[in-house]
């Protein structure tokens, strides 16, 4: 069943510097009348268990899907929120199947990451006539090269309506991730205090 109502797509997505990430995506339209809300959200692209279904995997987990109408705004809107140990395997799911997801080594311990955007995103099967995305990435390592709309420090967006995706786009981001975390060298100082206040409180009680 298409929808000729307004259908917005957004994707926020984290990628850390071992390739696993978490993602949050939130996509809505505009009713023209509250009787036909209970009609739209029986439809496969608002019913939890057919949302949970396009994006199962066994490697990716699935932490809240939601639907729910707004009044206040006449839209209904389906969340989505999932994690992930690596970005390629977020191919394996039915909604991302035409998303190409990719996270090479460039040059210099440089990474690559890039994802296609095909003319229907959610995988669905939606009629987007009045179709917009936006894709939001925290990327956590320095940033070499992007062909982002928009960059605020580590955070790229990408936002297109139907007529500028065309036959699909290509977002991609040239990073080099942020080392791991190391234990702190305070860490092992405490730790060294310690042992000498309890050698100290020790020998004490010896000499007692």
């Amino acid at each position: 069943m298409s929808l000729n109502g307004c259908l917005n797509y957004v994707q926020n997505t984290t990628i850390y510097p071992d390739g696993s990430g978490s993602m949050q995506i939130n996509y809505w339209m505009k009713f023209s009348d509250t009787s036909s809300v209970a009609t739209i959200l029986t439809l496969e692209i608002f019913n939890p268990d057919s949302i949970k279904k396009e994006f199962s995997s066994k490697f990716i987990k699935i932490k809240d899907v939601t639907t729910y109408s707004d009044t206040t705004d006449s839209t209904i809107h389906a969340n989505i929120e999932i994690s992930f140990n690596s970005v390629d395997s977020l191919n394996t799911a039915n909604a991302f199947a035409q998303s190409r997801f990719s996270l090479e080594d460039g040059a210099s311990d440089q990474k690559i990451f890039s994802q296609f955007i095909p003319p229907v995103t959610t995988g669905f099967g939606i009629d987007g006539s009045k179709y917009h995305v936006t894709y939001n990435y925290d990327i956590r390592g320095d940033i070499i090269t992007h062909n982002a709309t928009n960059k605020s420090g580590n955070n790229l967006t990408w936002s297109y309506s139907l007529s500028e995706i065309g036959r699909g786009k290509t977002i991609s981001v040239t990073f080099k991730p942020f080392k791991l975390k190391e234990t702190p060298y305070w860490i092992y100082i405490l730790a060294g205090l310690v042992l000498l206040i309890v050698i100290f409180f020790l020998l004490r009680k010896k000499k007692d």
